[in-house]
């Protein structure tokens, strides 16, 4: 509503325009999808765009309404949709497979540290890592330093000491928030995923060890939820 008021302003619109967009408030269908416009005014947070499922056609309908008015978050998309889909201003990371529209505006001089096991992690953390960054927070990446081989956490002690929250993404036996919480005062938000063997049941297991950690200040999203981390730290360090 504020972006609508201020192109009133300056003139990109005219009133009649800006009483037709405010009509749809607080939101607006679009290829199947109600896009909630009042979620960005009243969380700070644009509501995200799930791109697995939809159609190459359904995603960008449905992204370039959201673009005229808030930053834009499509998750879970191959490089193909963000190839296809036209949009000025868009990017794609490879990784995070999420592609981003909208201006970055950097909050703060806090720092989200984003750890995690196993190199085989780094999709999951890179959606978390991503989706903070592009929210104006700064990261640190500290990637494949699982409780496996402890050393190599400690090796980065100082760095995850001084991060006003950490994000500590991890399969297997998803032991590692609860290590990383052990030195830490800074919350911890426990991100499993769904990489290891046969009896990890695609990350049930290190959902549940994250789960009954007998570490207090951690925090637990859902398996392979990077997301849902990011935005969780992002809420965080924007209070600091």
């Amino acid at each position: 509503m504020e972006d609508i008021l201020k192109k009133v302003w300056n003139h990109e619109i005219s009133i009649e325009e800006a009483m037709k967009e405010l009509k749809y408030y607080p939101f607006k269908e679009i290829a199947n999808a109600k896009i909630d416009f009042y979620r960005n005014i009243y969380k700070k947070i644009p509501e995200a765009i799930y791109g697995r499922g939809k159609s190459i056609e359904e995603v960008k309908a449905i992204a370039e309404e959201m673009a005229k008015w808030q930053k834009v978050f499509i998750t879970r998309v191959e490089r193909s949709v963000y190839e296809n889909i036209g949009i000025k201003g868009a990017r794609y990371y490879e990784e995070a497979q999420m592609i981003v529209i909208g201006e970055r505006k950097r909050i703060n001089d806090g720092y989200i540290a984003i750890v995690t096991a196993g190199s085989s992690d780094r999709r999951v953390a890179e959606e978390a890592a991503i989706t903070a960054y592009e929210l104006g927070n700064d990261i640190k990446r500290i990637y494949d330093v699982g409780a496996a081989g402890v050393h190599r956490l400690l090796a980065h002690r100082e760095e995850i000491e001084n991060a006003n929250v950490i994000i500590a993404v991890a399969g297997m036996d998803g032991i590692l928030p609860t290590v990383v919480s052990n030195f830490v005062s800074s919350p911890v938000i426990a991100v499993p995923t769904s990489i290891g063997y046969g009896t990890g049941l695609h990350g049930l297991v290190a959902l549940a060890t994250m789960l009954n950690s007998c570490s207090p200040g951690i925090v637990v999203v859902n398996i392979d939820n990077g997301f849902g981390a990011g935005v969780a730290a992002h809420l965080i360090n924007s209070k600091k």
